[in-house]
């Protein structure tokens, strides 16, 4: 099959075609034209405002199955992701049971094959997510672990933080952190500020995040190796991490894309569709999320995507489970939120080159011979977001209702087409 894509400005800053308009046709899956001229093809994809990138891809997704496949399984990931524009999505290894064997990791991989969006599955970095013992990381490795890391339960002892640096360095391996101190945290339902305490809510402090990096980046100068933090939120966190790259510490980050939505002030008290982990912060750390991502100490901005049926989301708020789903609003909600500080460039750089250098994953080329590995979009078109039209099982979103601007228009990726709008 011949798929033209007319008149698309291209974004790929490696590439000669580099925010310029061409046509471009893929058959059976490969790049075979890019230029001015029209060609023949069996469907064209055509409006103004078409722009395409290379796939991008989510470093922080959770998927139900095995186990709890009622929240989400691979399938419904794969849609909402499809939906979303993402090609790549790597998934936490926090399902029933832990994924911590070559063959749950054979599993996922091989589920995938068929489906438009490629799985990259990380392994847990301790056995079952306990933070005692770690697994045999050099096999799971070997069987195609993309990272390490324990997923939705940060990592609390500094003796074995520091021997998975260590044995992470054999195969120069990553290892994936969410930086939290879970004492300090404890009971804690919204961020630590006036907010939490006019609503008479336990507060989840700033500190309890920037200890964490502190210590992580004091014990990666130790040891060496690669460590990347997962949802980082405050100011401090930030400026952390910022100094420890000066330094030519090997550290990253990313961010959630809806953490600048929204502020301890300016979320609905008591909708549980607002409770995230880590939380919505202050008016300040939105601020510096921003500064981080303009001046490259952020390397990506990831989903977050947290599913969770109604039995866990509709319950008083402290009581109901942390998380939304994000996989696809994602892009939206940068671009409606970021636009005034980051151009659609930049904010592409943190959903393709920037993950995938995290990740050591190739970048796919838009040029003729190539695979198409393709996302397309259009970053001025304005939709509304509803239950009804979301393809995860899960309907946890503050977003739906809300206008949202950018628009994903589907995704090419492995010789297969999903589009999510009519041309």
């Amino acid at each position: 099959m011949k798929v033209l894509l007319q008149a698309a400005l291209i974004y790929q800053p490696a590439s000669p075609y580099h925010l310029q308009r061409h046509n471009i046709l893929i058959e059976n899956g490969i790049i075979t034209y890019v230029g001015p001229e029209d060609q023949e093809a069996d469907r064209r994809i055509s409006m103004d405002g078409l722009c395409v990138s290379s796939g991008w891809v989510d470093m922080h997704s959770f998927v139900g199955e095995p186990g709890l496949e009622y929240k989400e399984d691979l399938e419904s990931l794969v849609a909402s992701a499809a939906a979303g524009g993402f090609t790549e999505v790597l998934c936490l290894p926090n399902t029933e049971p832990v994924v911590q064997s070559k063959g749950a990791i054979s599993y996922i991989r091989s589920r995938a094959e068929s489906l438009p969006v490629t799985l990259l599955p990380a392994a847990a970095l301790t056995v079952d997510t306990q933070g005692k013992d770690l697994t045999e990381m050099i096999d799971l490795q070997q069987a195609g672990a993309i990272a390490f890391t324990d997923g939705l339960k940060p990592l609390q002892g500094a003796d074995v933080l520091l021997k998975a640096l260590q044995y992470v360095q054999v195969f120069d391996g990553l290892l994936m952190n969410k930086p939290e101190h879970t004492r300090l945290t404890e009971h804690g339902q919204m961020h630590e500020g006036l907010a939490s305490t006019r609503l008479g809510m336990k507060g989840i402090p700033a500190l309890a995040e920037e200890v964490m990096v502190t210590r992580d980046l004091q014990l990666l100068s130790y040891t060496g190796g690669r460590l990347h933090f997962s949802l980082i939120s405050t100011a401090a966190s930030i400026e952390h991490i910022r100094k420890a790259k000066a330094a030519g510490l090997n550290v990253t980050c990313d961010v959630a894309s809806y953490q600048t939505a929204f502020t301890d002030e300016t979320i609905l008290p008591f909708d549980t569709n607002y409770k995230v982990a880590p939380p919505f912060r202050s008016q300040y750390d939105a601020d510096a999320i921003k500064k981080g991502l303009q001046d490259g100490t952020i390397d990506a901005l990831v989903s977050a995507h947290m599913p969770h049926d109604t039995e866990a989301k509709n319950l008083e708020f402290d009581l109901a489970d942390f998380g939304i789903i994000n996989l696809e609003t994602s892009y939206a909600v940068a671009n409606t939120f970021l636009s005034d500080t980051l151009n659609t460039e930049t904010i592409l750089v943190k959903l393709t080159s920037g993950p995938r250098q995290v990740l050591g994953l190739p970048e796919p080329q838009i040029k003729v011979g190539e695979p198409a590995n393709l996302t397309i979009f259009n970053p001025d078109l304005t939709w509304t977001p509803t239950a009804e039209a979301c393809r995860s099982k899960s309907k946890n979103s503050p977003f739906f209702g809300l206008e949202l601007k950018g628009k994903v228009l589907g995704i090419i990726n492995k010789g297969q087409i999903v589009l999510n709008h009519s041309f």
